[in-house]
């Protein structure tokens, strides 16, 4: 009975989600929509757990809970910055984890009923982006004041993609509606998103046979030509961020991020071993609450870096890592190799290529927009991550019925 309102509240909490938390998130104008949606996921959780006889808690969420009190604790002992900044930023760096482990622990599922309402959801959000996308390269810069920035559109054909392709029966029909709705993103003309549709194409295309899902040496060959692709792609970014010596001729915000790179090298040198605290460095809280780091490793002056116009500060993830110290980046890639373990393990019994594919799809997708984008913390990255935490608890699921 408690599983089945679950169900249901959690159907309304993602839709909601995904309409006023992804797609309509600018337009509203409402900052805090994700945290909204954030205490009403770890509500319904803590409902379940109470009403469950077994209070089925994740053990790796009680792991990560310490580790992330643990370094509030810290942070405050270091004073690395005002109090309700370091409060600040534990709220938002918990939020991915508490997004994945609050759904994984809940194991919704959705009815046939459910699944054929969100396909129409998500077919009508298709086509309102699209009308955006085509309108954008018809009259002008269209995505900005609709979805607030190109990067936001783009996450945005991303979620409605990812969310039909769960309700998909995974037949040819519904890879082609899968592609041809993620294509919508082309528009935004992001070089990662260019990467990203290109590794789902040749996903789709290779890895749609249980057989193929292993490490052989046609499967590297198959990868390494995939991300040969990808970086050809991608290489003018990349030759920009980390090859080239950036100069005043490059564009502002692409310097912001190279400063932010390097400067988190020295961090990782100099706050041995677990960094230099929370709302330190290359997070909102630390450009809100101007953190004396950036003064301290000289880029208080760089433009998007500096106190009075500090835009750029949260805009990429890694270098954020540099709070948490070598500690913190052995936890943040341990935390991702629990994921593909465990999905692994369960695609091992299930042999449920879709759900296993999403998987690494949300995976791959992290690791790309991590580089130059502070997605994993934002309102995007929380609605990935409950897709992410209801893929694999629908894998438990399909485990424990065989």
């Amino acid at each position: 009975m408690i599983q089945k309102f679950v169900n249901i509240q959690f159907f309304y909490l993602l839709v909601f989600t995904l309409t006023f938390g992804i797609l309509l998130y600018d337009l509203v104008g409402f900052d805090y929509t994700d945290e909204f949606c954030a205490l009403f996921l770890f509500i319904l959780f803590g409902f379940y757990v109470l009403k469950n006889p077994e209070w089925p808690i994740n053990k790796a969420f009680g792991v990560t809970i310490l580790i992330f009190i643990f370094y509030l604790i810290y942070s405050v002992c270091i004073e690395s910055n005002a109090k309700k900044a370091i409060i600040s930023d534990f709220l938002i760096q918990i939020k991915p984890y508490l997004a994945f482990f609050c759904v994984y622990s809940l194991m919704p599922a959705f009815s046939a009923n459910q699944k054929a309402i969100l396909r129409i959801i998500v077919g009508l959000f298709a086509i309102f982006l699209l009308l955006i996308g085509v309108s954008n390269s018809l009259v002008g810069d269209v995505i900005r004041p609709v979805m607030g920035h190109h990067a936001y559109f783009a996450a945005a054909v991303v979620s409605c993609a990812l969310c039909f392709l769960f309700v998909s029966n995974f037949d040819t029909k519904s890879k082609i509606l899968y592609m041809v709705i993620l294509s919508i993103g082309l528009f935004s003309t992001r070089s990662k998103f260019y990467g990203f549709f290109i590794l789902n194409l040749a996903f789709l295309c290779y890895f749609t046979k249980i057989e193929r899902f292993h490490l052989d040496k046609k499967s590297v060959f198959f990868l390494f030509v995939v991300l040969g692709v990808m970086m050809i792609v991608v290489w003018e970014k990349i030759n920009l961020y980390f090859v080239q010596s950036l100069n005043s001729d490059n564009e502002k915000d692409l310097i912001a991020r190279f400063a932010l790179y390097v400067t988190s090298f020295e961090i990782f040198k100099d706050y041995i071993p677990f960094g230099s605290g929370f709302a330190s460095f290359a997070t909102f809280s630390s450009g809100e609450y101007y953190s004396d780091i950036y003064v301290k490793y000289g880029i208080e002056n760089v433009w998007g870096l500096s106190k009075q116009f500090h835009s750029y500060i949260a805009d990429t993830y890694y270098p954020s890592l540099a709070q948490f110290g070598v500690v913190g980046v052995g936890l943040y890639i341990s935390f991702w190799i629990y994921i593909i373990r465990k999905a692994y393990g369960y695609f091992r019994i299930s042999h449920n290529i879709k759900l296993f594919l999403l998987v690494l799809l949300i995976v791959c997708y992290f690791v790309i927009e991590s580089t130059t984008d502070s997605t994993y913390t934002t309102h995007r990255g929380f609605f990935v991550m409950m897709i992410l935490g209801l893929v694999i608890s629908n894998m438990k699921q399909e485990t424990m019925n065989n």
